[in-house]
């Protein structure tokens, strides 16, 4: 592989890792702690994650408890979930929170699937984003006599299939997280 092509490889990753994220935050009806661990809290003179604050387990398939360590930071971390409007609401049980997540109706099922279509076009977007520039780059080597026509082009061709292929696991991401949404 060209050094140029391997040099952008951590990109094309970070897209399809920011949009595996993206997509586990959506709340499809089942309980799971990416849904809260990212929930900044005011604590300790600053804004934490809960996850850095308490513990964050599955207690069945639709409840999440949280146990801080410190038990003062209980009511910060009720108030940060309810501003959080994730459409959960915390209760209080002195030594932990529990958090049940409602099911889905039909109408926010489409909602969701909706989200997961704009989450999955944004994630196409910054590929593109990222092939052009890698596109540019190659222009410009070639220009400045670094490689030739011919390795221009070759480059160009790999480039694009490596972009199809990131498009290829985008679009297979949306709709393993679309049947989630649909099934559950």
């Amino acid at each position: 592989m060209h050094p140029l092509l391997e040099k952008h490889k951590n990109d094309f990753d970070q897209v399809l890792t920011h949009l595996q994220n993206e997509l586990a935050t959506l709340r499809i009806g089942r309980a799971n702690p990416l849904l809260v661990e990212n929930i900044l809290v005011e604590a300790y003179g600053s804004k934490m994650p809960i996850k850095q604050l308490a513990s964050i387990s599955v207690s069945d398939a639709r409840t999440l408890l949280i146990q801080p360590w410190d038990k003062t930071h209980s009511k910060e971390i009720e108030k940060a979930i309810s501003a959080a409007n994730i459409g959960i609401s915390p209760v209080n049980e002195g030594a932990q929170l529990r958090l049940t997540v409602p099911q889905l109706t039909e109408e926010s099922r489409l909602a969701l699937t909706k989200s997961v279509s704009e989450k999955i076009e944004k994630g196409r977007i910054a590929l593109r984003q990222i092939r052009d520039g890698v596109r540019d780059e190659i222009i410009e080597q070639e220009r400045a006599k670094a490689i030739t026509q011919d390795d221009k082009f070759d480059l160009q061709k790999k480039l694009d299939d490596r972009a199809k292929e990131y498009n290829e696991k985008i679009k297979q991401l949306g709709e393993k997280k679309e049947q989630e949404i649909l099934t559950f």
